[in-house]
């Protein structure tokens, strides 16, 4: 039977969403009060319970209150509770939040740090050498360093003080920055936006509340957030780690009986390659999203781990747009599911025109979270009030989505449209290759071609004429790649995405 909530306890629940707004404090707050003595987080230093976390997050606000004022905050860290405390606590105060990739050189830093206004930064202690290479100048603070770090010393020696933020803080998330300068994408967020999401989540992905999760994808990339904010809410231990370690995360969903994983396909297939895995009944629920996940990839993992994959689809600009449930995936490998509940996926024509079942286009998305457009100006192009993704897809019968490649990827070969993701789908089949990147190279005589870098299998000797007879055989003669490449691994960036162009030779 479902009881009501006593009004003092509603009261006390709905007391930090006013205070805070729709923010990752009021995730925390709320989380508090509920599951005070759970699990809330587990890393390499052990665990803290949702009491725990949220007293130091208080701790933390406070101290950092008196260093920052109205400025912004740059988190510069891997996955661990110093990364989730700062957002707790910067959000806590009002101010706005920009999460950094690890992977920023010294330069690209400094660029975004003057660009996004960045007052104080919390880093790591790796990355100490990348922020003076950047020449910022403002506050620092030490979050996880071989000897504890700052963030510790000033929990430890703050108490915590009531705060009451003047405004509702921001997080502000990188594009992923494969084919230039990462931007700041901005939304409006409200429990509105927020729902639609939320509630094709719990309908579509068997997650509960209190069984452990473990992120594998870094938190500062939006899946990896995403799924931070998906486990305060509902009360799940989050089990974090700095490095992705495929034998590692297995061990460590069999030792905490881990119910759930979110992942990469890049992380997806190195978990496939790890020699005597240890059981995990427990699993029942695989998230996977940040890149393409191909069909041949998608049907190993659920013959090996059982139909628990879930493919979700989204940008950093948009949210979640579409989920695929195991049951989409091994109907239709290569979808990445319907739309989530209350929110307009359209396939757009050069024209504007909306294309039907099958025919390629353009994919908009109109619903869900408010894109407010780029802190350093811009946005994305809207139709209709849809705003584009930049991807190009179609739908099947069926009212799957399927994502054929970017748009800027997309080649003219001969007056034929190529996307280079059917054609490494095709490739990355073939019992031989391993990954295979692919992308548009001038020709003379068709104007544009294919060109593909593979990386085979181990003791693997297929060659570049097996693998383009092997295209030849499957796909249209334009499709077939010009030329083939072997390298040993593929550039990818700290998401999983194969870094732009492909691959050079190592």
């Amino acid at each position: 039977m479902v009881r009501p909530v006593r009004p003092d306890r509603a009261a006390r629940l709905l007391f930090p969403y006013a205070r805070y707004g729709p923010v990752p404090a009021t995730l925390g707050a709320m989380a508090a009060l509920r599951f005070p003595d759970r699990t809330a987080l587990i890393d390499e230093r052990g665990a803290l319970t949702y009491a725990e976390l949220e007293r130091r997050a208080a701790s933390l606000a406070t101290a950092l209150g008196g260093r920052m004022g109205d400025g912004k905050v740059g988190v510069l860290c891997r996955n661990h509770r110093g990364f989730v405390e700062t957002v707790l606590a910067a959000s806590r105060l009002g101010n706005d939040v920009v999460l950094l990739n690890a992977d920023f050189s010294g330069r690209q830093l400094g660029q975004v740090v003057e660009r996004e206004e960045i007052g104080l930064l919390v880093h790591d202690e790796e990355f100490g050498p990348a922020v003076e290479e950047s020449g910022f100048g403002g506050e620092r603070v030490v979050a996880w360093a071989d000897g504890g770090g700052t963030v510790d010393a000033l929990i430890a020696e703050t108490r915590p003080e009531p705060v009451r933020p003047g405004r509702v803080s921001r997080v502000v998330l990188m594009t992923s920055g494969t084919t230039g300068t990462p931007k700041g994408a901005r939304h409006d967020l409200s429990a509105a936006s927020l729902l639609p999401a939320a509630l094709s989540h719990l309908m579509r992905v068997p997650v509960r509340s209190g069984a452990p999760i473990v992120i594998g994808p870094p938190l500062f990339h939006l899946l990896g957030f995403a799924y931070t904010t998906v486990g305060l809410a509902m009360g799940m231990p989050l089990v974090l780690s700095r490095r992705f370690d495929p034998r590692q995360v297995l061990e460590t969903i069999a030792d905490c009986r881990a119910e759930a994983l979110v992942a990469v396909p890049v992380m997806l297939q190195r978990i496939l390659d790890v020699e005597g895995a240890p059981p995990t009944p427990a699993l029942r629920a695989v998230v996977c999203g940040g890149a393409a996940l191909h069909p041949h990839l998608s049907e190993a993992f659920m013959d090996a781990f059982g139909d628990v994959l879930v493919n979700v689809y989204g940008a950093t600009e948009t949210g979640w747009a579409t989920i695929a449930t195991p049951e989409d995936l091994r109907a239709a490998p290569g979808t990445v599911g319907r739309p989530s509940f209350r929110l307009t996926i359209k396939v757009l024509g050069e024209d504007g025109r909306e294309l039907p079942a099958g025919e390629t286009g353009e994919v908009h998305t109109g619903g869900g979270l408010r894109f407010a457009g780029y802190t350093g100006g811009g946005g994305k192009r809207v139709r209709n009030g849809l705003t584009g993704t930049g991807d190009l897809g179609h739908f099947d019968a069926a009212g799957r989505l399927f994502i054929d490649g970017r748009a800027d990827d997309m080649i003219v070969s001969g007056g034929e449209n190529v996307f280079p993701g059917e054609v490494e789908n095709l490739l990355g089949g073939h019992p031989d290759v391993a990954e295979a990147s692919v992308t548009g190279v001038d020709d003379e005589r068709f104007g544009q071609r294919l060109a593909a870098h593979v990386v085979r299998n181990e003791g693997a000797a297929v060659t570049e004429d097996e693998l383009k007879e092997y295209v030849r055989a499957h796909l249209a003669r334009y499709k077939v790649p010009r030329e083939i490449r072997f390298v040993r691994e593929l550039p990818r960036t700290s998401t999983g995405k194969v870094r732009r162009p492909a691959a050079d030779d190592r």
